[in-house]
């Protein structure tokens, strides 16, 4: 898992990948990548070549990847941003981060939970049509009848 270390050496500009590499390997658009950058979601500044053109370090794709998740996961974008926050701001507020991320899990796992139970019924119903048609009484499933309100 990524530890942002803001004291890590940044290499020159002209390294790193451009724009379109960073959303290749990081799996999200570019039009994601800019948006993370202006809405206060990345931790680092995002180097630039002499010519203004966007240089992406592994450490600046290895956050993006962790705002990714959580966007996938419903964490709001104001939550990431404070999240985001937090950790650029350095250490002293490692118990603030663990408040966050612990609320953030046990929104999830309860929307796996409600997810679960959808899957269950969606199961329980293939169950029911894959014997109904191998019993060949299919047509005596229940159906709305159009002609009554």
């Amino acid at each position: 898992m990524l530890e942002v270390n803001p004291q890590t050496a940044l290499p020159d500009a002209q390294e790193g990948l451009s724009i379109a590499e960073a959303a290749h390997r990081t799996g999200v658009s570019v039009h994601t990548l800019r948006y993370y950058e202006r809405a206060g979601l990345v931790v680092t500044t995002v180097d630039r070549t002499v010519g203004g053109w966007r240089r992406y370090r592994k450490i600046d794709l290895d956050w993006i990847v962790v705002c990714a998740k959580l966007r996938a996961t419903g964490m709001p974008i104001r939550t990431i941003r404070r999240y985001a926050e937090l950790v650029a701001a350095g250490p002293g507020n490692e118990r603030e981060r663990l408040a966050l991320l612990e609320a953030h899990r046990g929104e999830v796992t309860a929307r796996l939970a409600e997810v679960r139970e959808s899957l269950d019924l969606i199961s329980h119903k293939i169950d029911v049509y894959r014997g109904r048609l191998a019993a060949g009484d299919a047509d005596r499933l229940w159906a709305p009848d159009p002609g009554h309100d």
